[in-house]
């Protein structure tokens, strides 16, 4: 459940923060006039993303058992290729996200109010549909038979939303970047359990080999029902009994991207540790 909780409120903080900036420019500048296109954008995104989400859970029950896994393993392997892409691209550009968006906002004021509801359309969307991908397969690689992870993710996005409202009243400060580089650093071990499941949902589609080669089982040790499994694949997406091929995968992706994540910055010692106050944000 935290796994998932993490990601709603990584994810969600992000399309929170897209928001909170994009509306106090505009209400600093005293353009409360465009504030209704930049909403109807908002809520388009929003609605997009949820359909999206809908999509991938109730079209795939349609599908046979094995193009299910064969549907799942895939998304799941996009779904973490673009998580770990967003993580880095976050970790580059947290500190400049603010005069990103104001310069796409100045240029869509120019233009009318269809520049400015696609403008924040795009701005949200693109988080949206992120999200939805990754709490998807991340929720099916973690359900446990409960709402747990479900409603993990929702607490998550739950409270990125109150802290995005605290964000933009100034009654919160938070140094994003170095918030971003612990989350991001976290969302790679939960990406890892990802891509792992995703192998073994193709493996069992028949798509990748192995599916009985076990690299080891500790079923008896660490039963997937005690509370402590529960916690591990909750939290890691854990498998007591993977396959040779899932533990490759799991090594092969963690080891470097975290290394390279947890690298300091090109830019200077300063990199994603530097201080970015949220009030300078919004």
């Amino acid at each position: 459940m935290f796994g998932n909780y993490l990601i709603g409120l990584r994810e969600g903080l992000e399309a929170s923060l897209v928001v909170c900036i994009l509306i106090a420019y505009l209400v600093k500048t005293d353009r409360r006039d465009a504030l209704k296109p930049v909403w109807i954008g908002i809520a388009v995104a929003v609605v997009l993303a949820l359909g999206f989400g809908f999509a991938l859970e109730f079209g795939s029950q349609e599908l046979t058992f094995e193009a299910q896994e064969a549907l799942g393993g895939s998304l799941s392997i996009i779904a973490v290729g673009l998580v770990t892409w967003m993580v880095f691209w976050m970790r580059r550009t947290a500190r400049h996200l603010r005069s990103e968006l104001h310069g796409r906002l100045d240029a869509a004021l120019r233009m009318g109010t269809a520049a400015l509801v696609a403008t924040a359309f795009l701005a949200v969307g693109r988080e949206g549909l992120e999200t939805a991908l990754f709490v998807w397969a991340s929720v099916r690689a973690s359900n446990d038979g409960t709402q747990g992870p479900l409603i993990g993710v929702l607490l998550g996005i739950l409270t990125a939303v109150v802290l995005g409202y605290l964000f933009y009243r100034g009654t919160v400060r938070i140094n994003l970047a170095k918030f971003f580089t612990w989350t991001g650093g976290m969302l790679v071990v939960v990406a890892a359990g990802v891509l792992a499941y995703g192998v073994h949902d193709l493996q069992e589609a028949d798509f990748l080999p192995g599916l009985t080669n076990k690299a080891f089982d500790i079923s008896g040790t660490v039963p997937p029902d005690s509370w402590y499994g529960t916690l591990l694949k909750g939290v890691f997406n854990f498998q007591p009994d993977p396959t040779v091929v899932q533990v490759v995968v799991w090594v092969l992706y963690l080891v470097p991207t975290l290394a390279f994540f947890l690298a300091p910055s090109r830019s200077g010692r300063r990199g994603a540790g530097s201080p970015a106050p949220v009030r300078e944000e919004v």
